[in-house]
């Protein structure tokens, strides 16, 4: 069970949404917790980051080489994709086209996944080296989007300032408090700390509560996108492509620094929350979907590594 917890939490996410949305007689109990669990959501990323953050070094938090080349390659598929995006997309072509491109983007324009760190500490890896990474790769989107969304969508009003505060507010509200809040506790209230620390494998399953939740809301979406089946169809295997390419690239790059575990999850694992909003706030809403399947895709993959790493240590 401990090897599949993650597929697990994605068919309960999911069975439990259908239950709801399909069911006529639920529909009153699915207007009641339809808000709860949107309100849910954030309060489980941050206790999964702060059980995190406790076991963390806070000294051993530094850039490393590896850092700079997942950062660069990413920039790289950035800049192809919008090269493609400028050359292939322009006024008057097919929109669907346009929302398929949209859609891959945001699989690659997002930064690293904030639970990143729980996956690559329970493959083995180093768990301050991915926090510092998710640290790097959450500024360099903040400084990214701004400068290519107006490019992309012609009609959208992206300021640079605008779009920087919102996505910064998002890494400072899910990134930096439960950092300082996990400081403060591992310095300052030891016996908290100890406690938290006990229990294993906690902030793991913290994930998995909110990876059910999140499944729920994308299997959600993907139901009521106004998209033709082939449209969506097309998003979400480009999504799995896109996926395997960025695990496999990221794992090729760090094995030549002796972290390809680390640089696997940094470069494939994403912050598909976060690029369901950034696809919802500045471009088509559809492009939505194609960050909705690439967290099936990833957390598909992140179980396969887990059930290779405990046969492998077994």
């Amino acid at each position: 069970m401990k090897d599949w917890t993650l597929p697990v939490a994605m068919v309960l996410g999911a069975t439990v949404y259908c239950v709801f949305g399909f069911v006529p007689s639920l529909d009153g109990a699915a207007r009641f917790f339809s808000p709860l669990m949107d309100a849910s959501l954030p309060l489980f990323m941050f206790l999964v980051l702060f059980v995190t953050f406790c076991k963390v070094d806070f000294h051993k938090l530094r850039p490393v080489r590896w850092h700079l080349w997942v950062n660069l390659l990413n920039l790289l598929f950035t800049a192809v994709l919008m090269a493609v995006i400028l050359l292939t997309a322009k006024d008057g072509a097919n929109p669907s086209w346009l929302v398929l491109l949209e859609a891959v983007l945001m699989c690659v324009i997002a930064p690293s996944a904030t639970a990143a760190a729980v996956v690559t500490q329970k493959l083995g890896g180093s768990l301050e080296q991915m926090t510092t990474f998710t640290f790097l790769s959450n500024f360099i989107t903040a400084l990214m989007v701004p400068l290519c969304f107006p490019l992309v969508e012609r009609g959208a009003d992206v300021s640079f300032i605008t779009a920087f505060t919102k996505i910064f507010y998002q890494m400072l509200t899910l990134l930096v408090m439960p950092m300082l809040l996990a400081y403060v506790v591992k310095h300052r209230l030891h016996r908290l700390h100890q406690r938290i620390i006990a229990i294993r494998d906690l902030s793991f399953y913290l994930w998995a509560c909110s990876l059910m939740i999140v499944t729920g809301v994308t299997v959600k979406n993907i139901v009521h996108a106004e998209a033709s089946v082939l449209l969506l169809s097309a998003i979400a295997l480009l999504g799995l492509l896109i996926c395997i390419v960025q695990f496999v690239v990221g794992r090729a790059v760090g094995r030549r620094f002796g972290h390809a575990q680390e640089a696997g999850q940094a470069l494939g694992q994403k912050n598909t929350s976060l690029a369901i909003w950034m696809s919802i706030t500045f471009l088509n809403p559809l492009s939505s979907v194609g960050p909705g399947c690439y967290i099936l895709w990833q957390n598909i993959i992140n179980s396969i590594e887990i059930w290779q790493h405990r046969r492998a240590t077994a």
